[in-house]
Protein backbone atom coordinates (compact mmCIF):
# COMPACT_ATOMS: atom_id res chain seq x y z
CA UNK A 1 0.00 0.00 0.00
CA UNK A 2 1.38 3.51 -1.10
CA UNK A 3 2.53 5.67 2.17
CA UNK A 4 0.27 8.38 0.96
CA UNK A 5 -2.83 6.00 1.35
CA UNK A 6 -1.54 4.74 4.35
CA UNK A 7 -1.84 7.85 6.53
CA UNK A 8 -5.12 8.55 4.81
CA UNK A 9 -6.40 4.97 6.46
CA UNK A 10 -5.09 5.81 9.91
CA UNK A 11 -6.45 8.90 10.27
CA UNK A 12 -10.02 8.02 8.76
CA UNK A 13 -10.06 5.10 11.69
CA UNK A 14 -8.98 7.06 13.95
CA UNK A 15 -11.50 9.63 13.43
CA UNK A 16 -13.91 6.65 12.77
CA UNK A 17 -13.24 4.88 16.81
CA UNK A 18 -13.42 8.72 18.09
CA UNK A 19 -16.68 9.32 16.52
CA UNK A 20 -17.99 5.82 17.79
CA UNK A 21 -16.64 6.10 21.32
CA UNK A 22 -18.91 9.65 21.19
CA UNK A 23 -22.29 8.24 21.41
CA UNK A 24 -24.17 5.83 24.04
CA UNK A 25 -24.72 3.29 21.25
CA UNK A 26 -26.42 0.54 23.87
CA UNK A 27 -29.85 0.57 22.83
CA UNK A 28 -30.21 -1.52 19.48
CA UNK A 29 -32.00 -0.46 16.47
CA UNK A 30 -31.36 2.87 17.23
CA UNK A 31 -30.42 6.10 14.91
CA UNK A 32 -26.99 7.79 15.34
CA UNK A 33 -28.38 11.51 15.33
CA UNK A 34 -28.83 11.77 18.77
CA UNK A 35 -26.03 10.58 19.70
CA UNK A 36 -23.40 12.22 17.30
CA UNK A 37 -25.04 15.64 17.17
CA UNK A 38 -23.42 16.99 13.99
CA UNK A 39 -24.66 16.61 10.44
CA UNK A 40 -27.69 14.14 11.84
CA UNK A 41 -28.99 15.78 14.55
CA UNK A 42 -32.18 16.62 12.70
CA UNK A 43 -32.74 13.02 10.94
CA UNK A 44 -35.16 11.47 13.85
CA UNK A 45 -38.75 12.07 13.97
CA UNK A 46 -38.99 13.64 10.08
CA UNK A 47 -39.51 10.40 7.88
CA UNK A 48 -42.25 11.78 6.06
CA UNK A 49 -40.79 15.22 4.92
CA UNK A 50 -37.64 14.20 3.75
CA UNK A 51 -38.96 11.61 1.05
CA UNK A 52 -37.98 12.80 -2.45
CA UNK A 53 -34.84 14.31 -1.53
CA UNK A 54 -32.49 13.56 -4.16
CA UNK A 55 -33.48 9.99 -5.97
CA UNK A 56 -34.15 11.58 -8.81
CA UNK A 57 -30.51 11.19 -9.84
CA UNK A 58 -30.07 14.81 -10.13
CA UNK A 59 -26.65 15.55 -8.33
CA UNK A 60 -27.05 17.81 -5.04
CA UNK A 61 -25.23 21.37 -4.03
CA UNK A 62 -21.35 20.64 -3.54
CA UNK A 63 -21.29 21.28 -0.02
CA UNK A 64 -24.29 18.54 0.18
CA UNK A 65 -27.40 20.07 0.96
CA UNK A 66 -30.67 17.98 0.43
CA UNK A 67 -28.63 14.65 0.09
CA UNK A 68 -28.57 12.23 3.01
CA UNK A 69 -26.38 9.15 3.20
CA UNK A 70 -27.00 6.55 5.73
CA UNK A 71 -26.21 2.74 6.74
CA UNK A 72 -27.48 0.26 8.95
CA UNK A 73 -24.68 -1.65 10.78
CA UNK A 74 -24.32 -5.24 10.61
CA UNK A 75 -24.98 -7.16 14.66
CA UNK A 76 -21.21 -6.11 15.79
CA UNK A 77 -22.49 -2.82 16.11
CA UNK A 78 -21.07 0.54 15.14
CA UNK A 79 -18.15 0.53 17.29
CA UNK A 80 -17.28 -3.06 16.74
CA UNK A 81 -13.50 -2.08 15.64
CA UNK A 82 -13.93 -3.89 12.55
CA UNK A 83 -16.05 -3.17 9.28
CA UNK A 84 -18.86 -1.63 10.55
CA UNK A 85 -16.98 1.03 12.61
CA UNK A 86 -14.66 1.55 9.05
CA UNK A 87 -17.72 2.13 7.32
CA UNK A 88 -19.07 4.71 9.81
CA UNK A 89 -15.87 5.95 9.78
CA UNK A 90 -15.95 6.78 5.58
CA UNK A 91 -19.47 8.08 6.03
CA UNK A 92 -18.54 10.43 9.06
CA UNK A 93 -15.56 11.59 7.00
CA UNK A 94 -17.88 12.32 4.18
CA UNK A 95 -20.00 14.25 6.40
CA UNK A 96 -17.28 16.61 7.28
CA UNK A 97 -16.10 16.72 3.98
CA UNK A 98 -19.79 17.98 2.80
CA UNK A 99 -21.44 19.79 5.92
CA UNK A 100 -24.62 20.08 4.87
CA UNK A 101 -25.15 16.52 4.00
CA UNK A 102 -27.22 14.28 6.56
CA UNK A 103 -25.35 10.97 7.65
CA UNK A 104 -26.24 8.73 9.75
CA UNK A 105 -26.56 4.97 11.10
CA UNK A 106 -28.92 2.54 12.34
CA UNK A 107 -27.72 -0.20 14.54
CA UNK A 108 -28.61 -3.43 14.21
CA UNK A 109 -29.01 -5.96 17.63
CA UNK A 110 -29.94 -9.19 15.60
CA UNK A 111 -30.53 -10.50 12.23
CA UNK A 112 -34.36 -9.99 12.63
CA UNK A 113 -33.55 -6.09 13.07
CA UNK A 114 -32.11 -5.83 9.06
CA UNK A 115 -35.46 -5.51 7.50
CA UNK A 116 -37.34 -3.12 9.41
CA UNK A 117 -34.04 -0.57 9.99
CA UNK A 118 -33.64 -0.67 5.98
CA UNK A 119 -37.49 -0.11 5.43
CA UNK A 120 -36.93 3.20 8.22
CA UNK A 121 -34.21 4.74 5.89
CA UNK A 122 -36.48 4.24 2.87
CA UNK A 123 -39.36 6.06 4.60
CA UNK A 124 -36.82 9.03 5.35
CA UNK A 125 -36.17 9.17 1.94
CA UNK A 126 -32.14 8.70 2.23
CA UNK A 127 -30.52 9.05 -0.43
CA UNK A 128 -28.29 6.06 -0.49
CA UNK A 129 -28.72 3.89 2.08
CA UNK A 130 -25.57 1.20 3.10
CA UNK A 131 -26.18 -2.52 4.16
CA UNK A 132 -23.12 -3.26 5.77
CA UNK A 133 -22.45 -7.01 5.68
CA UNK A 134 -23.53 -9.53 3.90
CA UNK A 135 -26.16 -10.97 5.43
CA UNK A 136 -28.40 -8.09 4.94
CA UNK A 137 -28.47 -9.39 0.97
CA UNK A 138 -32.31 -10.83 1.19
CA UNK A 139 -33.52 -7.85 2.96
CA UNK A 140 -31.98 -4.65 1.30
CA UNK A 141 -32.61 -6.71 -2.09
CA UNK A 142 -36.76 -7.11 -0.24
CA UNK A 143 -36.19 -3.39 0.61
CA UNK A 144 -34.72 -2.27 -3.21
CA UNK A 145 -37.68 -3.59 -4.85
CA UNK A 146 -39.91 -2.33 -2.63
CA UNK A 147 -38.45 1.43 -3.35
CA UNK A 148 -37.46 1.39 -6.97
CA UNK A 149 -37.01 5.25 -7.00
CA UNK A 150 -34.42 4.98 -4.24
CA UNK A 151 -30.58 4.37 -3.85
CA UNK A 152 -29.29 1.14 -1.94
CA UNK A 153 -25.58 -0.62 -1.88
CA UNK A 154 -24.55 -3.15 0.24
CA UNK A 155 -21.00 -4.19 1.30
CA UNK A 156 -19.84 -7.74 0.83
CA UNK A 157 -22.46 -9.14 -1.16
CA UNK A 158 -23.04 -9.10 -5.10
CA UNK A 159 -27.03 -8.92 -5.24
CA UNK A 160 -29.00 -9.93 -8.46
CA UNK A 161 -32.93 -10.66 -8.97
CA UNK A 162 -34.32 -13.90 -9.14
CA UNK A 163 -33.00 -14.50 -12.22
CA UNK A 164 -29.61 -13.38 -11.63
CA UNK A 165 -30.07 -9.75 -13.50
CA UNK A 166 -28.57 -6.71 -11.53
CA UNK A 167 -30.66 -4.71 -10.25
CA UNK A 168 -30.86 -0.96 -11.25
CA UNK A 169 -31.25 0.63 -7.65
CA UNK A 170 -28.95 -1.54 -5.86
CA UNK A 171 -25.19 -0.89 -6.13
CA UNK A 172 -22.84 -4.27 -4.83
CA UNK A 173 -19.48 -3.42 -3.26
CA UNK A 174 -16.73 -6.09 -2.87
CA UNK A 175 -12.91 -6.58 -1.97
CA UNK A 176 -10.37 -8.93 -2.89
CA UNK A 177 -10.12 -9.98 0.58
CA UNK A 178 -8.59 -13.18 -0.73
CA UNK A 179 -5.56 -10.70 -2.03
CA UNK A 180 -5.27 -8.83 1.36
CA UNK A 181 -5.37 -12.29 3.36
CA UNK A 182 -2.70 -13.83 1.24
CA UNK A 183 -0.29 -11.28 2.34
CA UNK A 184 -0.92 -11.42 6.05
CA UNK A 185 -0.36 -15.42 5.28
CA UNK A 186 3.06 -14.87 4.28
CA UNK A 187 3.62 -12.48 7.19
CA UNK A 188 2.40 -15.16 9.28
CA UNK A 189 4.24 -18.05 7.87
CA UNK A 190 7.81 -16.08 8.05
CA UNK A 191 7.24 -15.70 11.37
CA UNK A 192 6.21 -18.26 13.07
CA UNK A 193 8.58 -20.70 15.32
CA UNK A 194 5.77 -23.27 15.94
CA UNK A 195 5.69 -24.06 12.14
CA UNK A 196 1.71 -23.63 12.75
CA UNK A 197 -0.91 -21.06 12.49
CA UNK A 198 -4.72 -20.71 12.64
CA UNK A 199 -7.21 -19.00 10.74
CA UNK A 200 -10.42 -18.06 12.98
CA UNK A 201 -14.11 -17.22 11.09
CA UNK A 202 -16.57 -16.13 11.85
CA UNK A 203 -19.94 -17.28 10.21
CA UNK A 204 -19.05 -20.03 6.97
CA UNK A 205 -19.71 -18.20 3.76
CA UNK A 206 -18.58 -17.66 0.40
CA UNK A 207 -16.95 -14.20 1.61
CA UNK A 208 -15.23 -15.30 4.85
CA UNK A 209 -13.76 -18.65 2.88
CA UNK A 210 -12.19 -15.49 0.94
CA UNK A 211 -10.23 -14.48 4.21
CA UNK A 212 -9.35 -18.62 4.71
CA UNK A 213 -8.52 -19.53 1.21
CA UNK A 214 -6.61 -16.44 0.74
CA UNK A 215 -4.62 -16.57 4.35
CA UNK A 216 -4.05 -20.50 3.24
CA UNK A 217 -2.53 -19.89 0.13
CA UNK A 218 -0.19 -16.85 1.14
CA UNK A 219 1.09 -19.19 4.14
CA UNK A 220 1.71 -22.66 1.88
CA UNK A 221 3.21 -19.91 -1.00
CA UNK A 222 6.28 -19.36 1.77
CA UNK A 223 6.05 -22.56 3.45
CA UNK A 224 4.17 -26.06 1.96
CA UNK A 225 5.29 -27.82 5.36
CA UNK A 226 3.52 -25.16 7.51
CA UNK A 227 0.50 -26.92 9.51
CA UNK A 228 -2.72 -24.21 9.44
CA UNK A 229 -5.94 -25.11 11.96
CA UNK A 230 -9.07 -23.78 10.56
CA UNK A 231 -12.36 -23.32 12.99
CA UNK A 232 -15.55 -21.08 12.66
CA UNK A 233 -17.39 -19.69 15.34
CA UNK A 234 -20.28 -19.38 13.37
CA UNK A 235 -21.28 -16.11 14.89
CA UNK A 236 -19.76 -12.72 14.43
CA UNK A 237 -20.33 -11.21 17.61
CA UNK A 238 -19.84 -13.73 20.07
CA UNK A 239 -15.90 -12.73 21.90
CA UNK A 240 -16.40 -15.84 24.20
CA UNK A 241 -16.42 -18.09 21.59
CA UNK A 242 -13.90 -16.86 19.60
CA UNK A 243 -11.36 -16.82 23.11
CA UNK A 244 -11.93 -20.91 23.41
CA UNK A 245 -11.15 -21.06 19.78
CA UNK A 246 -8.26 -19.14 19.88
CA UNK A 247 -7.61 -21.34 23.27
CA UNK A 248 -7.65 -24.76 21.81
CA UNK A 249 -5.61 -23.76 18.91
CA UNK A 250 -2.31 -21.94 20.70
CA UNK A 251 -2.91 -24.85 22.79
CA UNK A 252 -2.55 -27.35 20.34
CA UNK A 253 0.78 -25.45 18.84
CA UNK A 254 0.07 -22.78 16.49
CA UNK A 255 1.68 -19.05 17.53
CA UNK A 256 -0.38 -16.78 14.94
CA UNK A 257 -4.03 -16.72 14.45
CA UNK A 258 -5.56 -14.64 11.32
CA UNK A 259 -9.35 -13.95 12.27
CA UNK A 260 -11.90 -12.93 10.17
CA UNK A 261 -14.48 -12.84 12.63
CA UNK A 262 -15.90 -9.24 13.21
CA UNK A 263 -16.32 -9.05 17.20
CA UNK A 264 -15.89 -12.81 18.11
CA UNK A 265 -12.04 -11.66 17.27
CA UNK A 266 -12.07 -9.73 20.43
CA UNK A 267 -11.73 -12.89 21.97
CA UNK A 268 -8.47 -14.04 20.09
CA UNK A 269 -6.74 -10.67 21.44
CA UNK A 270 -7.69 -11.70 25.26
CA UNK A 271 -6.64 -14.76 24.61
CA UNK A 272 -3.39 -13.76 23.21
CA UNK A 273 -3.13 -11.08 25.65
CA UNK A 274 -3.44 -13.31 28.41
CA UNK A 275 -1.06 -15.86 27.40
CA UNK A 276 1.75 -12.84 26.45
CA UNK A 277 1.05 -11.69 29.88
CA UNK A 278 1.56 -15.34 31.71
CA UNK A 279 5.41 -15.77 29.66
CA UNK A 280 4.29 -17.19 26.52
CA UNK A 281 5.05 -15.54 23.22
CA UNK A 282 1.96 -15.89 21.05
CA UNK A 283 0.39 -13.33 18.35
CA UNK A 284 -2.93 -12.41 16.50
CA UNK A 285 -3.69 -10.80 13.01
CA UNK A 286 -6.49 -8.45 12.76
CA UNK A 287 -8.98 -8.04 9.79
CA UNK A 288 -10.29 -4.94 8.25
CA UNK A 289 -8.89 -2.04 10.07
CA UNK A 290 -5.58 -1.76 11.72
CA UNK A 291 -6.58 -3.18 14.73
CA UNK A 292 -3.69 -2.33 16.50
CA UNK A 293 -4.72 1.14 16.66
CA UNK A 294 -7.65 -0.14 19.44
CA UNK A 295 -6.73 -3.42 20.28
CA UNK A 296 -4.44 -5.80 21.51
CA UNK A 297 -2.20 -3.83 24.08
CA UNK A 298 -0.57 -5.58 26.36
CA UNK A 299 1.82 -4.77 29.23
CA UNK A 300 4.99 -5.23 27.36
CA UNK A 301 3.93 -4.33 23.43
CA UNK A 302 0.63 -5.30 21.46
CA UNK A 303 -0.04 -9.19 20.35
CA UNK A 304 -0.98 -7.63 16.86
CA UNK A 305 1.55 -8.65 14.41
CA UNK A 306 -0.05 -7.19 11.80
CA UNK A 307 -3.53 -6.69 10.03
CA UNK A 308 -5.31 -7.19 6.65
CA UNK A 309 -7.03 -3.73 6.03
CA UNK A 310 -10.01 -3.78 3.58
CA UNK A 311 -10.96 -0.18 3.07
CA UNK A 312 -14.50 -0.10 4.03
CA UNK A 313 -14.07 3.47 4.78
CA UNK A 314 -13.38 4.38 1.35
CA UNK A 315 -15.47 2.57 -0.72
CA UNK A 316 -18.72 3.99 1.35
CA UNK A 317 -17.41 7.39 1.17
CA UNK A 318 -16.50 7.38 -2.90
CA UNK A 319 -20.03 5.56 -3.63
CA UNK A 320 -21.70 8.09 -1.37
CA UNK A 321 -20.12 11.02 -3.17
CA UNK A 322 -21.01 9.24 -6.57
CA UNK A 323 -24.27 8.75 -5.85
CA UNK A 324 -24.44 13.15 -4.35
CA UNK A 325 -22.67 13.99 -7.84
CA UNK A 326 -25.50 12.07 -9.66
CA UNK A 327 -23.27 9.07 -10.54
CA UNK A 328 -24.62 6.50 -8.48
CA UNK A 329 -23.51 2.80 -9.83
CA UNK A 330 -27.14 0.99 -9.55
CA UNK A 331 -26.99 -2.65 -10.86
CA UNK A 332 -22.86 -2.40 -10.58
CA UNK A 333 -20.60 -4.71 -8.78
CA UNK A 334 -17.93 -2.40 -7.52
CA UNK A 335 -14.81 -4.20 -6.46
CA UNK A 336 -11.62 -2.70 -4.23
CA UNK A 337 -8.35 -4.83 -4.49
CA UNK A 338 -4.43 -4.76 -4.41
CA UNK A 339 -4.13 -2.76 -7.27
CA UNK A 340 -6.49 0.56 -6.20
CA UNK A 341 -5.16 -0.23 -2.71
CA UNK A 342 -8.58 -1.45 -1.44
CA UNK A 343 -6.78 -3.98 0.26
CA UNK A 344 -3.28 -4.74 1.88
CA UNK A 345 -1.50 -4.42 5.46
CA UNK A 346 -1.79 -2.28 7.88
CA UNK A 347 0.35 0.63 8.56
CA UNK A 348 1.18 -0.74 12.13
CA UNK A 349 4.04 -2.66 10.95
CA UNK A 350 6.35 -2.60 14.16
CA UNK A 351 6.56 -6.05 14.56
CA UNK A 352 6.88 -7.40 11.24
CA UNK A 353 10.42 -8.09 10.26
CA UNK A 354 12.09 -6.29 6.94
CA UNK A 355 12.56 -9.34 5.44
CA UNK A 356 8.69 -10.58 5.56
CA UNK A 357 7.88 -6.34 4.32
CA UNK A 358 9.83 -6.89 1.55
CA UNK A 359 8.52 -10.15 0.30
CA UNK A 360 5.06 -8.22 0.78
CA UNK A 361 5.81 -6.05 -1.54
CA UNK A 362 7.58 -8.62 -4.02
CA UNK A 363 4.01 -10.30 -3.62
CA UNK A 364 1.88 -7.56 -4.30
CA UNK A 365 3.11 -6.70 -7.19
CA UNK A 366 3.30 -10.81 -8.42
CA UNK A 367 -0.30 -10.77 -7.62
CA UNK A 368 -1.06 -7.22 -9.54
CA UNK A 369 0.66 -8.73 -12.76
CA UNK A 370 -1.28 -11.93 -12.49
CA UNK A 371 1.78 -14.06 -11.64
CA UNK A 372 0.09 -15.03 -8.60
CA UNK A 373 -3.84 -16.34 -8.52
CA UNK A 374 -4.90 -16.31 -5.40
CA UNK A 375 -7.43 -18.64 -4.38
CA UNK A 376 -10.87 -17.34 -3.09
CA UNK A 377 -13.37 -21.19 -2.69
CA UNK A 378 -11.91 -24.48 -1.68
CA UNK A 379 -11.58 -25.76 -4.87
CA UNK A 380 -9.22 -23.35 -6.43
CA UNK A 381 -7.33 -23.59 -2.99
CA UNK A 382 -6.64 -27.11 -3.57
CA UNK A 383 -5.67 -26.06 -7.43
CA UNK A 384 -3.39 -23.74 -5.54
CA UNK A 385 -2.06 -26.37 -3.96
CA UNK A 386 -1.32 -29.00 -7.27
CA UNK A 387 0.60 -25.50 -9.25
CA UNK A 388 2.78 -25.79 -6.03
CA UNK A 389 3.85 -28.88 -6.04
Amino acid sequence: MKKSQKVLLSSVLAAGVMLAACGDNDTEGNNASEENGGNAADNAGNNEEDNGNNNDGEAAGGDGEDFSAKMVTDVGGVDDRSFNESAWAGLSEFGEDYPEAEVDYIQSGDAADYLPNLQQLAREGTDISFAIGFLMADDVQTVADQNPDQNFAIVDEVVTDGDGNPIDNLASITFAEHEGSFLVGAIAAMHTENDEVGFLGGVESPLIKKFENGFKAGVKYVDSDIDIAVQYAQDFNDASTGQNIADTMYSNGADIIYHAAGGTGNGLFTEAIDRNESGEEVWAIGVDQDQALTEGDWSEGNVILSSMVKRVDQSVYNVAEDTMNGNFPGGETVEFGLEDDGVGIAETQDDVSDEALEAVEEYEQMITDGEIDVPETDDEYEEFLNNLE
